[in-house]
């Protein structure tokens, strides 16, 4: 039986609301083993100035970074913001935010995020990250 898009839709937004759920809890307690949904050739693109080249990391260097920055950061809030979520088919999702990191009610960085997630025997897995900071 094919699932129909809105049904998928539906299905991946779900997903993503639990990853969300997921990011604030590593927030508070330091455990990213939850984050770590990832595919095989994942990496992650950080755009800088217009004068900078981007910076991209492998799989491994992205958990590494993220496992750091929720040391440096514990505490702080990720809230996603401006979320809109788009499917290719029923097995591409891109999902578009502005990531807005609090603490003590103080924005510390706002950055416009691109993830591009792909399912994978059944469990939705991100392909590949793209960030570019926006203060």
């Amino acid at each position: 039986m094919t699932e129909t898009l809105e049904y998928a839709v539906a299905a991946f937004t779900d997903m993503h609301d639990s990853y969300i759920a997921d990011w604030n809890e590593a927030m508070i307690s330091g455990d990213t083993s939850k984050l770590e949904r990832m595919g095989v050739n994942y990496y992650v693109t950080f755009f800088g100035s217009a004068k900078d080249k981007p910076v991209f990391y492998s799989k491994d260097e992205a958990i590494s970074g993220m496992k750091l920055s929720v040391e440096q950061l514990l505490g702080a809030q990720k809230k996603f913001e401006n979320r809109v979520i788009r499917l290719r088919d029923n097995k591409n999702a891109v999902v578009f935010f502005e990531l807005v990191i609090e603490k003590d009610g103080q924005a510390l960085a706002r950055l416009f995020t691109t993830e591009y997630w792909e399912r994978v025997d059944n469990q939705w897995l991100l392909a590949r990250e793209t960030e570019q900071p926006i203060s």
